[in-house]
């Protein structure tokens, strides 16, 4: 059995499946979160996982109680949490601001920020109590971290909070050795950012097809991070398809 235990959540499918699976291979044992049990089960099974070194926990991360149970069937399984990979995320419909209601915003604050933050204190409160101490948390950022797309105020808003969350955590972690960073990712090739490919808006009202990247590329990174000995930290990284539109003006 691995002695380095990794949560990833929304593990079933896209990055966090991938960066499940490049975990597995970095010799961790892995937590598979998420809502839905049947893509967990496929996705360990697609990365060759086992009763030892895997464990799939159907989780709503707006949820307190599903998060504490998760973290708790981790450590029950496991005897400790090394990394935390909170990478669960939704978006809204990408219609006019003004068209957005209140439960479509309602819902992507609770899962990507909310959620966000309560894997992180159920982490903080798990880490800091076991022996060794610490441990470290990586944060799904996303290019909508630092630039919104049109139409895109309810995700934009909670990925740019996540940036904040991140800083925080960064800086509160340090006296539990808990070292918190973010992955800031655009446009890996995935079910979420198949659109690209057809086609999506620009800012100057545009229609424009945009380059993907392999997802792979991104689990390998977070593996990465992963990694590294608790003294260093990637407070940032940014991991984006070469030619995208974000740098300059497109």
């Amino acid at each position: 059995m691995s002695n380095r235990i990794a949560i990833v959540t929304g593990a079933g499918t896209g990055v966090g499946k991938a960066s499940a699976r490049a975990l597995l291979k970095a010799g961790f044992a892995v937590v598979y979160a998420g809502r839905r049990p049947e893509p967990l089960a496929e996705a360990i099974a697609a990365a060759g996982g086992g009763a030892d070194n895997t464990l799939a926990v159907p989780t709503d991360v707006a949820s307190e109680s599903s998060v504490h149970d998760l973290f708790a069937r981790t450590v029950q399984k496991f005897g400790r949490v090394d990394v935390v990979f909170n990478n669960a995320g939704v978006n809204a419909p990408g219609i006019p601001l003004e068209d957005l209601s209140v439960e479509q915003w309602k819902n992507v604050v609770d899962i990507n920020l909310t959620g966000m933050f309560l894997c992180t204190r159920e982490a903080f409160r798990v880490m800091k109590a076991q022996d060794p101490r610490g441990g470290r948390i990586i944060n799904n950022g996303s290019i909508s971290a630092h630039a919104p797309r049109p139409n895109s105020i309810a995700y934009t808003a909670t990925k740019h909070g996540v940036t904040g969350l991140t800083k925080t955590a960064a800086l509160d972690g340090r006296k539990y050795d808990i070292a918190v960073g973010q992955i800031d990712i655009g446009n890996a090739a995935t079910e979420m950012a198949a659109r690209m490919a057809r086609g999506v808006p620009q800012a100057n009202g545009e229609i424009a097809i945009e380059p993907l990247m392999d997802v792979d590329h991104v689990g390998e990174a977070v593996a990465q991070m992963a990694g590294l000995p608790l003294a260093t930290n990637v407070q940032f990284m940014t991991i984006m398809a070469t030619k995208m539109p974000f740098v300059g003006r497109g």
